[in-house]
């Protein structure tokens, strides 16, 4: 068994679930990721093993736990990211951080050092969630 199934193997045993071999594969997909994953991009990764089914349930455990995130994006679908440390507090996600899209190479990042703005609502309002992306041109790119 390599590091990343192992690292894998200890993520799923800290969130209290079993080990199978869809959420193996499809957090390992997460793990050696460098960006955001669309629901299609982790079926292409593995159909040939899983239906699409099996994913999205597989997903949405993993958005319970906190495992994962949601990013919004501008065409309405969603992406998934791996969270951080930083990011999980007793298997809930606290996304305080900004995500960027590439214009060039549309990859979406979390950019876990660059933290949202506060925001002060009106008298009578409270926040439930905040989504932040920003669009530019990452750093792979600009060179």
């Amino acid at each position: 068994m390599n590091s990343r199934m192992k690292q894998s193997d200890t993520i799923l045993k800290d969130s209290a679930l079993s080990i199978t071999s869809s959420r193996r594969k499809i957090l390992d997909i997460f793990l050696s990721s460098e960006s955001a994953l669309a629901h299609q991009d982790i079926e292409t990764k593995c159909s040939d093993q899983y239906d699409r089914v099996t994913i999205y349930r597989t997903l949405q455990t993993f958005l319970e736990k906190g495992i994962i995130h949601n990013i919004p994006t501008t065409d309405n679908s969603i992406k998934y990211a791996l969270c951080s440390d930083s990011c999980i507090t007793t298997g809930h996600h606290h996304d305080n951080h900004v995500h960027f899209r590439c214009d060039a190479c549309e990859k979406t990042l979390c950019l876990d050092d660059v933290s949202i703005p506060s925001v002060k609502l009106p008298s009578g309002y409270s926040i439930n969630e905040i989504n932040m992306v920003v669009t530019g041109v990452c750093k792979s790119c600009r060179k």
